[in-house]
């Protein structure tokens, strides 16, 4: 079994990748999401890669290999399944579950993760709208892209949200932003780095940092 840093690498790695068309992931990036020093990061990932989990190019960057992948995603399975587990089970709202995930995940056996995925009726996403690895490794497929990227006048439903602080949640929750809540760009003003947007009879605006990190698809018309 791999370890909880190991663990810990390969799930950071894919996260990043993905989040940048699958550009590799820089030291800098991994010290920054792991909480450690660039050294201790350099350290690992030679490790990763003498394990066949991992190609690391120094000053280039890191990518998983398809092992390394394949960890990846059934770590993610594990973490998205206990998230929504504990919204729905234990009722916790979710600016709670991530943290607690974080500490689970690592000691869940896949046969219980199985076994809560047909418990929750085989959910395609998390409650922050992130996509569950089905137990074959796919991916349930979802079109969105960032609020930050809509005109005035788009209308939108916000279906997933990439920053998972919980600062930023109980933020979004405290301007009626939860998962599913549709609403209409009023402006996009670039110049100024503002999104203005409607939701219900709310106008609220939203600094362009923090409209791209909510993922949206089209609204009803």
């Amino acid at each position: 079994m791999a370890s909880l840093t190991v663990e810990n690498y390969v799930k950071s790695i894919y996260q990043i990748c993905a989040g940048q068309q699958g550009a590799p992931a820089l030291t800098g990036q991994l010290a920054a999401a792991l909480n450690v020093l660039p050294g201790t990061v350099t350290s690992m990932l030679k490790t990763l890669s003498e394990s066949n989990l991992a190609v690391y190019l120094p000053y280039e960057g890191v990518s998983l290999t398809a092992a390394g992948n394949v960890l990846a995603l059934r770590v993610l399975r594990r973490h998205r399944l206990i998230e929504l587990f504990l919204v729905r089970t234990l009722d916790l709202s979710w600016d709670e579950v991530h943290e607690e995930a974080e500490h689970m995940e690592h000691a869940v056996s896949d046969w219980l993760v199985d076994r809560i995925d047909q418990q929750l009726g085989y959910p395609p996403f998390d409650p922050h709208g992130d996509p569950i690895p089905r137990a074959d490794g796919t991916l349930p497929a979802a079109e969105t892209r960032s609020l930050a990227e809509c005109a005035a006048g788009e209308r939108f439903r916000l279906v997933r949200v990439s920053d998972q602080s919980s600062e930023f949640l109980r933020y979004l929750t405290a301007s009626g932003l939860s998962l599913g809540a549709e609403g209409v760009v009023v402006a996009n003003r670039s110049e100024a780095s503002v999104v203005s947007i409607q939701v219900g009879s709310e106008v609220m605006s939203l600094a362009h940092e923090a409209a791209a990190r909510l993922q949206v698809e089209a609204g009803p018309a």
